[in-house]
């Protein structure tokens, strides 16, 4: 019934005329207009056209090509027509929900398919005919050799976090599905950074790609605070604990680097009686999908990752990204950073260095432009480290000043002496 309502309040620009459900989803989403990489790329999908897509973290990338394509795709027809492509389960489990919440009131089906997961399960899924098809590069590549995923309806493909598909191990597998599919067929690569090396390599496998890159400078400044907090290596948990149970309000991802360590943190983190959801390669499939439904439920605030496992997740309502490591360099600090003050919400990015990290953070963040404050917890609250100094200040001299001097037995004492002293001056006509 909610989805007949007036369209009254969804403000599309004339040239994205897309299908009456694509709006009805537009609309309940609250949102009042396209975002930049929306209005530049949808036209252009629709067209047809082979693109390249470079747009910070946060900013809609993913609607910018789900939006047109579920525009184009042809429901009454049975048979795979699009296929996403992405790096990491979270991300395609993501991709699919999205899908999904998009698509009511159209008789689209999509289906979502990584490794480690059950093959039968899939198999069965396949039997639906699903239009969409998001999955892993591994997994799709084996649906494909053993002739049950049909590709030779599929118009487009799209491979979302670009940069990271073309590393390594995916790299192969990408080249090898898109030669799976006819030539006339659209290739969308999108991500939130790009090399010479990504743009090359798309520039290979695709016709006459147009390139469109937005930089973040052409966006309203995000509502993000950039913080730090020093203390030495063997405080970081704890302190992580202490920010965490500062407010109830705080819905946190914290970054680990290495992989060997996310548990032991986590095992320390729960001795202390601290509930959290942890994201790592280690973590079954199930596990993960449990921590994430579970962080997005408000079952706990805190939720742990590495890079690669929180890589395009997008959690609504994400109140803190908290590096306990530092990221390697200024693009994966801005892939951090992009968990959480997304498209115009309030955030905070505190780092917990040492006295040795702090001054690579300072480079790292001055190189992106960025303002940094030092931080400190103070009575379970995040205040600026010369505020609380100050307070120090102020409530050390107001004790000393308070205090009444009681005169030790020493000195009463000298005070005795000096007296006979005296007297014996007098009776001894003073000194000679």
């Amino acid at each position: 019934m909610d989805r007949e309502k007036s369209l009254e309040g969804v403000n599309f620009p004339s040239s994205l005329e897309l299908k009456r459900y694509i709006q009805q989803a537009w609309l309940e989403a609250g949102f009042k207009a396209p975002s930049l990489v929306q209005e530049r790329t949808i036209p252009l999908i629709l067209e047809g056209r082979d693109l390249i897509v470079e747009s910070p973290t946060g900013t809609g990338k993913t609607l910018a090509y789900l939006m047109p394509l579920l525009h184009r795709l042809e429901e009454e027809k049975k048979g795979t027509q699009v296929v996403i492509l992405a790096p990491s389960h979270e991300l395609v489990m993501q991709i699919h929900r999205t899908i999904e919440t998009w698509t009511k009131g159209s008789k689209i089906i999509s289906a979502a398919f990584i490794g480690n997961a059950n093959i039968n399960r899939q198999l069965d899924a396949l039997k639906k005919h699903p239009h969409i098809v998001v999955g892993t590069t591994g997994r799709i590549t084996e649906l494909i050799t053993i002739k049950k995923l049909k590709m030779h309806q599929v118009k487009t493909i799209v491979v979302d976090e670009f940069d990271v598909m073309i590393a390594q191990e995916h790299l192969e597998s990408l080249e090898s599905i898109i030669k799976t599919t006819l030539r006339d067929r659209q290739l969308l690569f999108f991500s939130a950074t790009l090399s010479d090396t990504t743009e090359d390599i798309g520039k290979r496998l695709m016709k006459e790609p147009q390139l469109i890159s937005i930089k973040k400078e052409e966006y309203a400044p995000p509502k993000t605070e950039h913080l730090y907090i020093m203390c030495e290596e063997r405080e970081k948990i704890d302190i992580l604990r202490k920010l965490v149970r500062s407010s109830e309000r705080i819905k946190a991802l914290a970054f680990i680097n290495d992989l060997n360590r996310i548990s032991e943190l986590s095992d320390r983190l729960e001795y202390k009686g601290l509930q959290l959801g942890m994201l790592a390669g280690e973590v079954s499939k199930l596990q993960r999908q449990e921590a994430i439904n579970g962080f997005r439920r408000g079952k706990f605030q805190l939720l742990m990752a590495t890079d690669i496992a929180a890589r395009g997740l997008d959690i609504e309502g994400l109140s803190h990204v908290i590096n306990i490591d530092l990221p390697r360099d200024s693009k994966q600090y801005i892939h951090r950073s992009g968990r959480t003050g997304r498209m115009g919400a309030e955030g905070k990015v505190i780092s917990i260095v040492t006295n040795r990290e702090v001054d690579i953070l300072k480079r790292m963040t001055g190189k992106l432009g960025l303002s940094l404050q030092e931080k400190e917890l103070y009575m379970g609250e995040l205040v600026d480290k010369k505020v609380n100094d100050r307070k120090k200040q102020h409530s050390s001299s107001g004790k000393s000043s308070s205090k009444t001097y009681k005169p030790s037995k020493t000195s009463v004492g000298q005070r005795s002496t000096a007296k006979n002293t005296k007297k014996k001056m007098k009776n001894n006509g003073g000194l000679k």
